[in-house]
């Protein structure tokens, strides 16, 4: 069913318990020629002691989400041997990781018999579904929110199954 709350930013402000994200593409909107992807394959990493410089405003919007008592939690399934993408955002994730995000890796050789949903998506206090739609290329081609709660059983099933599988990022390896 469509919803009045439409935007994330709303959608992360009115949750209350947690926030899930499943991703699912081993590529997402990359500039070849320029922005963070092209300055990681350049040889840039963050600065784990340069806090300023990492990913905002986003960074800022997860430590303040995680201040109000909200769980959030990313799990990403990847092929192996990973794509040079996942490398770059496996490089990266520390910095999510800093700012209460917990994350965790699934080889998608281990997802095979999980029943999961057609797209990314994220799933709020486990009511609100926000797809993240994508073309061939990795382009973002919209998103839709939903509160449709057979919807939104798919997704948290889904998302649980993955997380109770994959690894915490801190103790995975990327092959």
């Amino acid at each position: 069913m469509p919803s009045s709350v439409h935007t994330f930013d709303e959608l992360m402000s009115k949750c209350t318990r947690s926030a899930v994200h499943l991703e699912m593409r081993d590529t997402y909107a990359v500039d070849y020629e320029k922005g963070p992807f092209a300055e990681w394959k350049g040889g840039f990493r963050h600065d784990p002691a340069d806090r300023e410089s990492w990913w905002r405003p986003w960074l800022d919007l997860i430590q303040e989400t995680v201040s109000r008592g909200i769980v959030v939690r990313r799990a990403r399934i990847v092929s192996e041997p990973v794509s040079e993408y996942t490398r770059f955002l496996y490089d990266g994730t520390f910095t999510n990781v800093a700012a209460g995000e917990q994350v965790r890796w699934l080889p998608r050789r281990r997802a095979s018999d999980i029943a999961l949903p057609g797209n990314d998506f994220w799933l709020f206090d486990e009511q609100w579904v926000r797809w993240n739609h994508f073309t061939g290329e990795g382009a973002s081609g919209g998103g839709e929110v939903s509160d449709d709660p057979a919807a939104a059983k798919l997704c948290a099933d889904a998302f649980e199954t993955v997380w109770s599988r994959a690894t915490p990022h801190d103790q995975h390896e990327i092959h």
